[in-house]
């Protein structure tokens, strides 16, 4: 079985990377889709191609449609949705790709700092596996490709 993959969530750190090299490195039958993770260019999309605004507001309200146009894609192409959610910035994006995800009937896998089960505790209530580090979620890949 080949699985589509989609990587949501922090885009402070590497983990996307580690993932993808676990993939490549250990041969699994798996496609990987991300978000843009270039924060200037994810902000800026909207009024790069469709022109510039005068307010800070329609700046933001253009580039989150387009966005969350690529994001709810990528989610419902996904059979699988991992969510990093990192320590150092709220992540309501994390959040609502999360939900999304469980409203679509994916299999969400949900990382985290232990610190941050309290405040995810709905989402881990709903996801198919919470781990607390990469290391886990790829481990977890690894698991879900074994042919028995």
């Amino acid at each position: 079985m080949r699985y589509t993959v989609y990587l949501s969530g922090e885009i402070h750190s590497d983990w996307r990377d580690q993932i993808k090299r676990a993939i490549n490195q250990n041969g699994l039958p798996i496609d990987v889709l991300t978000p843009n993770t270039n924060h200037e260019s994810s902000d800026g999309c909207a009024t790069e191609i469709l022109g510039p605004e005068t307010s800070d507001f329609w700046t933001d309200h253009k580039s989150a449609k387009m966005n969350t146009m690529r994001h709810m894609t990528a989610i419902k192409r996904a059979d699988i949705v991992i969510v990093r959610f990192g320590n150092k910035y709220r992540q309501w994006n994390a959040a609502f790709d999360a939900g999304f995800a469980i409203a679509n009937g994916k299999s969400l896998i949900v990382e985290h700092a232990p610190e941050l089960t309290h405040p995810l505790k709905e989402i881990d209530a709903c996801a198919h596996a919470v781990a607390e580090n990469t290391e886990q979620v790829i481990e977890t890949l690894k698991y879900l490709c074994l042919d028995y």
